[in-house]
């Protein structure tokens, strides 16, 4: 940390692990872009950490850690996740999970520029990002319609699904993720509800509260889209997904949420790949990026 404020740069620890696709990614697309690889270098000190990792690790506050102790006591679920701190080693942004090139940028310029004293992310994401995509959200007969009473009642888990027009990967979500036959069978078992980021429609939350769905989201501390987040049967909320996703691992969350193996079994990833196991033990192929 005073490294990087001696060298006037911020401190960006990446999470990864073996064998994660989206950890290649991130390494291969993202950072191979002249523009991405300058910046980082130029305003970050980085750190790589492996979340099964057992190298010692002193945390901000001076504790000390094993890699994967550290990762489970952040509560790391998805790789990769980045945490970027500011000079007083506060967090002020956690990607949660891969962002595409044009969204990673876009982090790194409000991060590095210290835009979380003037405009949250959310809203700066909103605006500086462009992408060619479709200018309407898209519709699907499974999602609840209005008014919108979230409350739980014991029956089902609940998925919330929050978008944006002009969305890539919500084009994608509806176009190959929803219409694979694992997903489209995992879903029956939810109720969901699908709103936009900025939209005033209200709703009656999990816990009750009664208010516009934007102002809910903002409360969620949402910044990505497609976003989903899971509510368990008593509305408490389970399980969240704030980044890039190929199907495969969709399909994992809504499992895991259904399944109700999140009350069991806290590490995501330790549940994803006891059902990848599984799945190869049946003779079946796993492409975590399928």
């Amino acid at each position: 940390m005073a490294q990087a404020a001696r060298e006037g740069k911020r401190l960006m620890i990446l999470f990864e692990q073996n064998g994660c696709p989206y950890c290649k990614e991130l390494i291969l697309t993202n950072f191979s872009q002249k523009a991405i690889a300058d910046k980082a270098r130029k305003k970050f000190l980085a750190i790589s950490l492996n979340i099964w990792g057992d190298r010692e690790v002193t945390w901000t506050d001076g504790r000390k850690f094993s890699e994967k102790r550290l990762a489970a006591f952040l509560k790391i679920q998805f790789t990769p996740t980045l945490v970027f701190f500011d000079e007083r080693g506060g967090v002020v942004a956690r990607l949660n999970g891969y962002y595409p090139p044009h969204r990673f940028e876009a982090v790194l310029d409000w991060v590095a520029g210290r835009r979380e004293r003037k405009i949250a992310l959310a809203e700066y994401l909103r605006t500086a990002v462009r992408e060619p995509a479709g200018e309407q959200l898209h519709d699907e007969p499974f999602f609840l319609k209005p008014p919108y009473d979230l409350r739980r009642r014991g029956a089902r888990p609940l998925a919330v699904f929050f978008e944006t027009p002009s969305c890539a990967a919500c084009d994608e979500l509806h176009r190959e993720s929803f219409r694979r036959a694992g997903i489209a069978e995992a879903l029956k078992r939810f109720d969901v509800a699908r709103f936009a980021l900025g939209e005033r429609t209200p709703v009656t939350t999990p816990e009750g509260d009664r208010l516009p769905a934007e102002d809910w989201a903002r409360s969620l501390g949402l910044s990505y889209t497609p976003s989903v987040v899971f509510f368990g049967t008593d509305g408490r909320e389970a399980f969240r997904i704030e980044a890039y996703l190929r199907p495969f691992h969709l399909w994992g969350s809504l499992e895991y949420v259904a399944s109700g193996a999140y009350l069991r079994e806290p590490n995501f990833q330790r549940f994803l790949q006891a059902r990848a196991d599984e799945l190869r033990g049946r003779g079946e192929a796993v492409d975590l990026w399928r």
